[in-house]
């Protein structure tokens, strides 16, 4: 069974944050890169465009974490953990964190992309040309690169969709080129 039909089953066709049963997609939680039950959660497109920020932040919309909070998949949890922290400044989310619990592991993974810092000590990406870089961005190479531990090199040009971003270091980002998983110096690629 494919990981998204499993996703499907684990949530009786809905959205795992806000329940909605409209436009569901397979989100894997970053930084991980494998496509796993444990890493993915169901997401509608609204709360997907949300959660990469490709949409201003419905805050009436994140209600529904006061109920997706207490799923018994940590995957959920963190997700929901994440949008509290970046709603926190609303009131309401802050209430909420202080009810949540999450273990150790599943706290240091839902960490791990620096949502709970404010604004001034998170890590800003930027390409060659001093432009932010997001998650869910698409860039090209400017440079041919090398792929450390193959024989690959990245041809100059190539487009990368989907990046992730590295939350520990404002140098690298992630992405796919071919078939391979790679990381990416930021100095040597351009937004699209």
């Amino acid at each position: 069974m494919s990981v998204l039909q499993t996703l499907r089953e684990r949530s009786l066709n809905t959205c795992e944050l806000c329940s909605s049963k409209k436009d569901l997609q397979q989100y894997t939680i970053p930084p991980s890169l494998n496509e796993n039950v444990a890493n993915d959660v169901l997401v509608c497109k609204i709360c997907l465009d949300q959660i990469e920020e490709r949409t201003d932040m419905d805050v009436n919309h994140w209600r529904c974490l006061n109920d997706s909070m207490w799923s018994e998949h940590v995957a959920v949890q963190i997700m929901a953990w994440r949008m509290l922290q970046r709603l926190r400044s609303e009131g309401w989310p802050q209430d909420l964190l202080d009810m949540m619990y999450l273990d150790d592991e599943a706290l240091a993974l839902a960490r791990a992309t620096g949502e709970h810092e404010d604004a001034a000590n998170k890590i800003i990406h930027r390409d060659i040309n001093g432009v932010i870089l997001e998650s869910g961005d698409a860039v090209v190479l400017v440079k041919d690169l090398k792929v450390k531990g193959s024989s690959m090199v990245a041809k100059q040009g190539t487009a990368v969709r989907n990046i992730r971003l590295d939350h520990e270091n404002a140098e690298y980002i992630e992405g796919k080129v071919g078939a391979q998983h790679i990381v990416i110096i930021t100095k040597y690629v351009k937004k699209l």
